[in-house]
């Protein structure tokens, strides 16, 4: 299959299979094991499709994720580049910190196949970033830094799938959950491109499960894997895709885990002035 063909009934009827997927929170088999030609261009088409179909339902896109730019994973999935899909005013909210209420910090799991808890650092444009701005230039359209989670799902089974088939079903975005937002000023510029090469994130479950992770994994840094995706997306739609106000997460520091109702996960972040988060998943 080649999106080149003009093969539209193939293409939305794979569109159709993950939105279904998804609205079910069902598995399906990799769109590849009956379409194995498929190129990475079909894939980000049938993308297209599922995000036009929840534009037309009412949903409204508000930034986009980065996935798969963790290197140390790479042979985990047997992926060897990121990948992206939009993120949604539906799946993306601040997450209330605990303080007296004990329901801050919640987030419910329902709905979600074989979810994975991601630690990440998350940006928010003030304006569009230009093709070809390196990482300094790329802090000066943005206006503020979170640290956040990402919930993961993906709709294959055993997360078992080719790198084609997790772009298609829209790089496998279940929610973002985002902490406070810390300015971006002219003043500070230089020690937030300094900072963001050089700390790290820490994540715990409340049953034992831990682990720790460097900026340096997420392709070096996660203004380098901003850059990396403002460049290879406007190569493949012809064009940049972010706009102003929408917010970008760079991918996950430490490891994915997977992530199941009545768990408490928390963070601690390193060498950033963000402050970690504590999640309970509901």
């Amino acid at each position: 299959m080649d999106v080149k063909s003009g093969n539209d009934e193939t293409l939305a009827a794979c569109a159709a299979r993950i939105a279904g997927a998804y609205s079910r929170g069902e598995s399906i088999a990799p769109l590849t094991d009956e379409h194995p030609d498929m190129t990475v261009a079909d894939a980000y088409a049938i993308a297209d499709l599922v995000r036009q179909e929840r534009e037309a339902a009412g949903e409204r896109v508000i930034g986009w994720k980065i996935g798969f730019t963790n290197r140390t994973i790479w042979d985990q999935y047997g992926v060897r580049a990121p990948i992206w899909g939009p993120m949604y005013d539906t799946t993306t909210r601040p997450l209330a910190q605990p303080v007296d209420d004990l329901r801050a910090g919640e987030w419910a799991l329902a709905g979600l196949t074989e979810p994975q808890i991601e630690a990440e650092i998350a940006f928010r444009f003030s304006a569009v970033p230009r093709v070809g701005a390196d990482e300094r230039a790329l802090l000066d359209v943005i206006d503020g830094i979170s640290h956040s989670f990402e919930i993961v799902r993906c709709p294959y089974p055993g997360w078992s799938f080719r790198p084609v088939d997790t772009m298609a079903a829209a790089g496998l975005h279940g929610g973002l959950a985002t902490g406070a937002w810390f300015a971006v000023g002219e003043a500070d510029r230089d020690e937030w491109a300094r900072a963001l090469t050089d700390f790290s994130i820490t994540i715990r479950s409340d049953d034992g499960v831990e682990g720790s992770g460097r900026g340096e994994n997420v392709l070096g840094g996660p203004l380098s894997a901003l850059r990396h995706f403002v460049e290879e997306s406007a190569r493949v739609h012809g064009d940049v895709i972010v706009r102003p106000g929408d917010i970008v997460t760079t991918g996950t520091v430490p490891r994915a885990y997977p992530i199941r109702t009545g768990q408490r996960w928390e963070t601690q972040v390193h060498g950033l002035p963000l402050p970690g988060l504590s999640l309970h998943a509901v």
